[in-house]
């Protein structure tokens, strides 16, 4: 038996059932660059928030992720500290959402391994643990179409921010609220708002790059 064919047959099988079943799809490299050039500005500011309601593996939030850490390469690259920071930052600011959890779990590692080549990170470095944390938060497990986690719970985001310092800020927000508030909020932030529609759902004490690598694995202090 020829081991190697069986198994590419199999992958395609897989491949195919999963097409009909979830309508998966893989958008080629060219085409994601093309579609992000659309959007170039917002791709390459460091704390401009993306979300993809069906991520993959990461087809489009790992080149939104390089492309706003050559951003801080350029802006920051002279000074580790900031430099740090900020990259940690842009990451932040990528969201994702996916069906199936092999995707989400190989979508989290590549994310991983491109702020980790960027910065030279081990996984025993605070960073390395602080961004694993982030990419938990950050990439759900779960339906765009129906706003709920894997859990059946429902879906929520964290607004993070750097205030500076080494200080980050969290406030979460249901995904199911945000959408909401589209009707209400013509312009800015889409976490920005008066309305009861625009208050988060949890908000967290300040903290910094050791705090978050605490946090890996853990639940997150709320503030009081």
């Amino acid at each position: 038996m020829n081991l190697k064919r069986t198994c590419l047959d199999m992958n395609l099988i897989r491949s195919k059932k999963r097409v009909a079943d979830h309508g998966e799809v893989f958008t080629p490299t060219w085409m994601v660059d093309a579609m992000l050039d659309l959007v170039k500005g917002e791709t390459e500011r460091i704390d401009s928030r993306f979300l993809e309601p069906a991520c993959g593996s990461g087809n489009f939030i790992v080149p939104i992720l390089q492309r706003k850490l050559a951003a801080v390469e350029l802006k920051f690259g002279k000074s580790g500290f900031n430099k740090r920071h900020h990259a940690l930052l842009g990451l932040m600011c990528c969201y994702g959402i996916e069906l199936l959890e092999d995707n989400i779990k190989e979508c989290r590692a590549n994310m991983l391994e491109v702020m980790s080549d960027y910065l030279r990170l081990s996984p025993e470095d605070d960073l390395y643990r602080a961004a694993s944390h982030v990419l938990a938060v950050n990439l759900v497990h779960g339906d765009a179409l129906t706003m709920k986690t894997a859990e059946g719970k429902p879906i929520a985001f964290a607004e993070w921010g750097y205030i500076g310092k080494g200080k980050f800020q969290r406030r979460d927000f249901r995904l199911d609220a945000l959408t909401g508030a589209s009707a209400f909020n013509a312009e800015g932030s889409l976490f920005a708002g008066k309305h009861e529609i625009f208050q988060p759902s949890k908000t967290y004490t300040t903290m910094t790059i050791k705090d978050l690598a605490n946090q890996s694995g853990s639940a997150p202090v709320a503030a009081a």
